[in-house]
């Protein structure tokens, strides 16, 4: 079994949708804890609401590779639309921050938020 920290981010009726993702990954994974949820300002400049993040650590016999495809295939189905701009509004959007206790996502050193609800879950991880 393999452990992820998988982070969680909506700017568009976000508590639905962090439900329906939470309820979509515990029907094929274990989901071991979850962080605190923060509020954010969204980044760039398409004027657009306030972001809800937080994460989940999880168990998954997948590899890292089929596992990344799987979040992609969750993003798509709760309805997450590729737009011009990368920072624009999103239904959900899923991105593996750590792997088997190893940081693997470069905001991670780049967003508070996100370095400590990865810390929450995973206070002695390496970086």
């Amino acid at each position: 079994m393999n452990t992820a920290v998988i982070g969680l981010g909506s700017n568009i009726r976000p508590q639905e949708n962090i439900q329906k993702a939470k309820e979509i990954l515990s029907r094929t994974h274990t989901i071991l804890a979850e962080s605190q949820f923060i509020k954010t300002k969204p980044i760039g400049s398409v004027p657009q609401d306030d972001f809800l993040n937080g994460a989940y650590l999880l168990e998954t016999a997948l590899d890292y590779e089929d596992f990344k495809a799987y979040l992609k295939k969750v993003e798509e189905k709760l309805g997450r639309k590729k737009c011009a701009d990368k920072f624009g509004p999103r239904t959900i959007d899923l991105d593996i921050l750590a792997w088997n206790n190893k940081v693997t996502h470069e905001d991670f050193f780049k967003r508070n938020f996100v370095k400590t609800t990865v810390l929450e879950l995973l206070p002695n991880i390496k970086f």
